[in-house]
């Protein structure tokens, strides 16, 4: 259903992702930020600067999502209140787009996903590599049948010393190096490979760093009352099978004894490629291997293309390409393998319709 409306008011919950999506929201010229909501009102005044016009403050979301002036939401809180808010926001009939990991756990995100999609809002995840340009190409050549069959894949997400600290709900119960980065390359790597269906997966984790205090964003040491409260994993990994028969091996961590590293790696039947650089491999007519490097004429901010995207949803009624829904199965997988880690053996996915 299209909207009436020449431009969506929009909130940001949150000062830390909220920032980029925010700036990129109000930045679109038919999106408006007229609200924020945080728990420090100080926060708020920092980042309202940066914005045109008049901006409310809330510390209540509760209180925010019943503002008849706003029409859609950001959440870009810890992961454990991103259900919660993201609830509220659907049950008071408004759009919404939730950072990623979907939730903390794959109980709440099926809860959201059912009231959402139940509510008819337009509902949304931010995925900045998934929306950034050299994912974009990969995931394009592979739907125009470039690789010809994608069969096996490879990705991870690696931090030499980046254990984030400064909202204790990263190191919590719910918060981990693989809902934190490792989501990222995971997210993007599935949309890239066609959104096959999992089917299981293998996985081993652990907390080898954060528990001992070291291993944290910029290789300083966080007081010990805070890395004692430490109940994640700070690395993550394993294998996960798809029913079409690919094959993925995933990463993450966020303190390691080995160089840092972002990448994505794809195997197909007529050609490769990955992520950083953006490399494409494949034979020549000549049988000789052939190395190519795609210069990228689009190269614009993965946010402008989130907010862009998830603008013309609402006003426009397109169909989002990145819904809630997908954020739920991601989390099946990621909730699947550190699952996996804890019992010692293969889980079972099971994605429903």
């Amino acid at each position: 259903m299209t909207s009436t409306k020449d431009k969506v008011r929009i909130a940001v919950v949150g000062m830390g992702i909220g920032k980029p999506n925010g700036q990129a929201l109000s930045g679109n010229p038919r999106g408006e930020v007229v609200a924020l909501c945080d728990l420090l009102e100080d926060r708020m005044e920092e980042f309202a600067k940066d914005l045109p016009g008049e901006v409310k403050f809330y510390t209540d979301y509760k209180e925010m999502c019943k503002d008849p002036e706003i029409d859609a939401v950001f959440v870009g809180t810890p992961n454990q209140w991103h259900v919660p808010v993201a609830l509220e926001v659907v049950r008071n009939g408004k759009h919404v787009m939730v950072t990623k990991p979907l939730a903390d756990s794959e109980e709440a995100a099926r809860t959201l996903v059912a009231e959402a999609e139940t509510a008819g809002v337009v509902n949304m995840m931010s995925l900045s590599t998934r929306f950034g340009p050299p994912c974009q190409h990969l995931g394009n050549l592979a739907r125009d049948g470039y690789f010809g069959e994608l069969y096996y894949a490879r990705a991870r997400s690696v931090r030499r010393s980046g254990i984030p600290a400064w909202n204790l709900g990263f190191i919590k119960k719910g918060g981990g190096a693989f809902r934190d980065m490792g989501v990222h390359v995971l997210d993007a790597v599935w949309w890239i490979l066609g959104l096959p269906r999992p089917v299981g997966v293998l996985g081993a984790a652990g907390a080898k760093f954060g528990p001992r205090g070291l291993g944290y964003w910029n290789n300083t040491r966080p007081p010990k009352e805070t890395y004692e409260q430490y109940e994640a994993d700070d690395y993550a990994g394993g294998f996960i099978r798809f029913e079409n028969g690919i094959g993925l091996q995933i990463e993450s961590f966020w303190a390691s004894h080995q160089p840092g590293e972002f990448q994505i790696e794809l195997f197909g039947t007529e050609a490769g490629g990955r992520l950083h650089p953006l490399t494409l491999y494949r034979t020549d007519k000549n049988n000789e291997f052939e190395d190519i490097n795609p210069t990228l004429t689009e190269n614009g901010s993965p946010w402008d293309a989130i907010a862009g995207h998830f603008i013309e949803c609402i006003l426009d009624g397109k169909t989002c390409k990145a819904p809630l829904r997908h954020g739920l199965i991601v989390q099946q997988m990621m909730e699947g393998l550190l699952q996996s880690a804890e019992i010692g053996k293969e889980v079972r996915i099971e994605v429903s319709e």
